[in-house]
């Protein structure tokens, strides 16, 4: 199964992400301020640390290490220490139902 159901929006509220674990992958799920809802790889690839513990900030996540931040759309890390993407997933909405795609991991 590659396309699970992982929470609703009614649970994630605005500008907070959660760690859930789909096809045996952690995988963060954010919830920007606008309401829109992104999935990445829920390590950073600075330091391994997970990524839904994180700030929330525009169209980013930081991780609160070391301060790497991510764009929630690409994977890719806007500043150092961190060089390397995390992938992204495909998220899709049915009513208030929020479903992670583990296939579309760039």
């Amino acid at each position: 199964m590659t396309r699970e159901a992982v929470g609703t929006l009614t649970e994630l509220a605005p500008g907070t992400a959660k760690k859930v674990v789909v096809d045996g992958l952690p995988i963060a799920v954010v919830r920007q301020s606008d309401g829109s809802v992104h999935a990445l790889g829920d390590r950073c690839s600075h330091g391994d640390i997970s990524l839904s513990e994180g700030f929330v900030e525009d169209d980013s996540i930081e991780c609160w290490a070391h301060g790497s931040k991510f764009d929630l759309c690409t994977g890719v890390p806007r500043n150092f220490p961190a060089f390397e993407p995390v992938p992204v997933y495909t998220v899709t909405l049915d009513g208030d139902t929020i479903f992670v795609d583990t296939e579309t991991g760039k």
